[in-house]
């Protein structure tokens, strides 16, 4: 059989027709009468993120961003899906990917295996279309040279490939994060400006931005970095975090609760969003405590005093 209905295939995925429909609804497929080998895998891979309480929305958007970046058709089938926390990453020959930050992440399952230096990552979804072979394999060496914590020889190969392609973003951001962890702060946020400049829809670049500004105290500067991080990207847990925490520097308060909830909303569980609910709870008490104050000292309840008055009315003719 080389086709299913849709009743077949509630059958076999034992799925309900309203979880279909929903799926549908959601954009996570198209709604289809008949259902391919292909179409069922995909079917398996949202059922298995859907179990596992991955939202809907950061399922969609890790789709459309890996069709843009790797030019896939249809990503769950295509590559391995990863679950990151509330997101979800690809791993595809070799790399694992970040799609929606275009960041290569490090593939902590595979890290012990025998042959992963054969399986490096190849950055597929970052470099431009068109880089040469010789640059894709000057960018693994970078990555890995940083993993093994040869930063010299990591800066040479980047260096490398910006003479050779000045628009090559990812370069930038790799750059600049090795410039921040040694703290050299201004080389960092040179860095990755020019990532935000040659890509201005590189989330990662404006994420990274707002962290070396915010390290160099110019709040308003990483505020502003942070806000269009989540234009680009508004389930972007991370920056939310960040920005909670740039506004409670500033004293805004307010502005700080409302960054703190919506990261809860995108990362219910774990330390970070249990740190979040935490600073809800203290911003919240501290809210009702100004509150109360104001009404003690500007809306005090004045004494009143009341006097018996006799008024002596004339006799009635």
């Amino acid at each position: 059989m080389s086709s299913f209905n849709r009743q077949e295939v509630l059958r076999i995925l034992q799925i309900s027709s309203r979880q279909l429909q929903g799926w549908e609804r959601a954009g996570l497929i198209p709604s289809l009468l008949e259902y391919s080998f292909q179409d069922l895998g995909q079917l398996r891979t949202l059922r298995s993120l859907r179990e596992d309480a991955v939202p809907a929305a950061s399922i969609r958007e890790s789709i459309s961003a890996m069709k843009a970046v790797a030019g896939m058709e249809n990503p769950l089938v295509e590559a391995t899906v990863v679950r990151t926390g509330t997101r979800i990453a690809f791993r595809h020959l070799g790399a694992m990917v970040d799609p929606v930050r275009r960041q290569l992440m490090f593939d902590f399952e595979r890290a012990g295996q025998k042959d992963a230096v054969a399986q490096a990552p190849v950055p597929l979804t970052l470099p431009p279309a068109g880089l040469q072979r010789v640059q894709q394999e000057q960018f693994v060496a970078a990555v890995q040279a940083e993993e093994s914590g040869d930063k010299s020889r990591a800066i040479q190969l980047y260096n490398e490939i910006l003479k050779s392609d000045a628009c090559y973003a990812a370069a930038y951001i790799n750059l600049g994060t090795i410039y921040f962890h040694m703290k050299q702060f201004g080389r960092a946020e040179e860095m990755y400006r020019k990532a935000t400049e040659v890509d201005p829809e590189y989330v990662l670049a404006f994420f990274d931005l707002g962290n070396v500004l915010d390290e160099l105290e110019r709040l308003d500067e990483s505020i502003e970095a942070y806000l269009h991080a989540t234009v680009l990207a508004p389930r972007y847990a991370d920056a939310q975090y960040n920005l909670a925490l740039a506004y409670e520097r500033k004293g805004e308060r307010r502005s700080a609760l409302r960054h703190w909830e919506a990261y809860i909303r995108l990362d219910r569980s774990g330390p970070w969003a249990e740190h979040a609910r935490g600073q809800i709870r203290k911003l919240l008490t501290r809210e009702k405590m100004a509150i109360a104050w104001r009404i003690d000292r500007f809306l005090a309840p004045s004494k009143v005093r009341t006097e018996l008055v006799v008024v002596e009315r004339e006799p009635e003719k």
